[in-house]
């Protein structure tokens, strides 16, 4: 790395970047300031091709710094009882990040004062002008302390595990128990989870204290009135409001939330139980033992790569590709943060993904979730600049949850994971858990919403109770009598509104999109696909609506549409329950 002593590297600032985010590993703040000092300070005219040069160099340089945190974000959350990873991490995400927050406001202002533009450029131009506005100096600090905090949360939660006869075992790996067949194990395995979440309440309550403090503080210097607002501006969501949530809010309650009900009443009567209590509600129906999709890595990466080329050989070779260079960490281990992510090793221009597999069929389906984050990646790194690569959680949804549906009918066997009776019961298992994830996705967004805009979201207790209260009107058809402590701990092990805020209603929009990516290829498979990949390519450079029509869909929010999108579930599931292949008439070819 140059000295930052030394200021003969910032006369030509076009010509002085490293070339491996490695430099950039160990460094601190005031060893990579200059570089972005450099980019202030250069001659810069209001020509074209000198403003273009100038952002190609800013946006290689946010790919080295951002690809340097990356890895050391990959390093922590795959053990985050590695101290020097703790350390490398916190580094990055309390020092770097923050302070890159305030160049990235410092040149963007210079940028615009030139008055330049170009058509695929606007909508980056647009979020940059937002960023201005709503950044404050003061603000630097409060985002370092909230990021110290959701490291804390992270080593928590990925450091909880329970004794399961001798052996211990983390949280992601209770879910095989949860589909056993005998419902004593199964209510076992939920306790213990729940449990395990309950013990370190009042510690994650502390963290969340803190956090929402921090938090208010933040939208009170940026001049809003409460978080919530200020997390629309900070997401750049210029396409929809608070209101046009609060109306999915309902929309669910009134079109959704009575088909899981439907689905409830029909577990019940399969099951043979007087009611259906939590560790009912994902044990497979109509078969003796639980699906196991895979029993080691090795083959769950395997039968991925054929289910992809499936899809579309392109998509296909380019998962081979992440396998082949070692982009995949699957498995769950002691130490691991719990959950799954797909990132962006943007120097290079690769994806990485993670996750917590244990040979469930919900493995399954996060894999293929984040491949299709993987293919947005690949897709968007032909773009030449950085910030025409990102886009909205919207739309990097939409990528991943239409994966899911299109590459659904692939699962057969002997490409697939399952026999075709087992994969009947996994696509039930998918159809329905459609249904179920937008009441869930519903609430978690409703309930958040109450937090930030609500004095009372600052008192534990208060939150606690408004879960239980809206987890009552979303959800139905599951008994909880009796395990009101249990029902909180859910909203604990939603590291969402810990770590990452009003990220959660961009996945029920986005499921919506997908079913309409899964209706149109039901009709017509090979144009629903090529729509699909014309969407991936545009990346951040359209506005919300306009990359939904690329992929064939509309953005929606009104409960007509929902609607209607839930009667074709519903007419699958049915369909898969009397043995019929209408599901995917029209995607498998004959």
């Amino acid at each position: 790395m140059n000295d930052p002593r030394d200021d003969s590297h910032m006369r030509n600032p076009m010509q002085t970047l490293p070339v491996s985010p490695d430099v950039f590993r160990d460094a601190t703040w005031i060893e990579i300031q200059p570089y972005y000092d450099a980019l202030a300070d250069a001659p810069l005219s209001a020509a074209s091709a000198e403003i273009e040069a100038w952002l190609m160099h800013w946006s290689q340089l946010d790919n080295l710094v951002s690809e340097a945190g990356t890895l050391a974000m990959i390093a922590y959350t795959g053990n985050t009882a590695d101290s020097a990873a703790e350390q490398a991490y916190l580094r990055f995400s309390m020092e770097i990040f923050p302070k890159l927050e305030e160049q990235q406001v410092r040149l963007a202002r210079r940028l615009l004062e030139l008055g330049w533009s170009r058509p695929d450029m606007e909508t980056t131009l647009r979020r940059f002008r937002t960023d201005i506005e709503i950044f404050r100096e003061a603000n630097v600090e409060r985002f370092s302390q909230i990021e110290e905090i959701s490291a804390a949360y992270q080593k928590v939660t990925g450091g909880l595990s329970v004794d399961w006869d001798g052996d211990a075992k983390t949280i992601p790996q209770l879910q095989t128990y949860l589909k056993a067949a005998d419902r004593a194990v199964r209510e076992r395995a939920f306790r213990a989870g729940a449990d395990a979440y309950l013990a370190q309440r009042d510690v994650l309550a502390d963290q969340f204290d803190a956090m929402y403090a921090l938090r208010v503080a933040v939208a009170r210097e940026a001049g809003f009135a409460d978080y919530q607002r200020y997390c629309f501006a900070a997401k750049h969501r210029f396409d929809y409001t608070p209101e046009d949530c609060a109306n999915f809010h309902e929309a669910v309650i009134a079109t959704v939330t009575p088909a899981v009900e439907r689905l409830m009443q029909y577990r019940k009567t399969s099951l043979g139980l007087d009611t259906v209590r939590p560790w009912d509600v994902t044990v497979d129906l109509n078969i003796k033992e639980p699906l196991k999709p895979f029993s080691d890595v090795e083959t769950f990466v395997a039968r991925a790569k054929r289910i992809f080329d499936r899809v579309d050989p392109e998509l296909g070779s380019q998962f081979r590709l992440m396998a082949d260079e070692q982009l995949l960490d699957l498995e769950s281990r002691p130490g691991k943060a719990p959950g799954g992510y797909c990132t962006d090793l943007s120097f290079r221009g690769r994806p990485f993904i993670f996750m917590n597999a244990v040979g469930v069929p919900d493995d399954v389906n996060t894999l293929v979730h984040e491949a299709g984050h993987s293919f947005h990646d690949f897709a968007t790194h032909t773009l030449p600049y950085a910030w025409q690569r990102r886009t909205g959680h919207e739309a990097a949804e939409l990528a991943s949850m239409s994966m899911e549906l299109l590459a659904m009918p692939y699962l057969v066997v002997p490409d697939g994971y399952y026999t075709p009776e087992q994969a009947r019961v996994a696509w039930l298992e998918h159809l329905e858990d459609v249904l179920s994830s937008l009441v869930h996705i519903a609430s978690v967004d409703a309930f958040q919403a109450w937090i930030y805009t609500n004095p009372a979201g600052a008192d534990r207790d208060a939150r606690d109770a408004q879960w239980l209260a809206m987890r009552a009107r979303f959800e139905g058809g599951v008994d909880w009598s009796g395990l009101e402590r249990e029902r909180v701990s859910r909203w604990y092990r939603q590291l969402h509104i810990f770590e990452l805020p009003f990220y959660y209603i961009e996945y029920g929009i986005a499921q919506l999109g997908a079913l309409q990516v899964f209706r149109n290829a039901v009709r017509d498979a090979g144009s629903a696909v090529a729509a699909y990949k014309r969407f991936l390519q545009l990346g951040g450079t359209r506005s919300l609506p306009e990359l939904y029509e690329a992929a064939g869909v509309k953005l929606a929010f009104d409960a007509e549409t929902i609607g209607e999108l839930v009667t074709f579930v519903e007419e699958r599931i049915e369909a898969l329950r009397a043995g019929a292949d209408a599901p995917f008439h029209g995607i498998i070819p004959a």
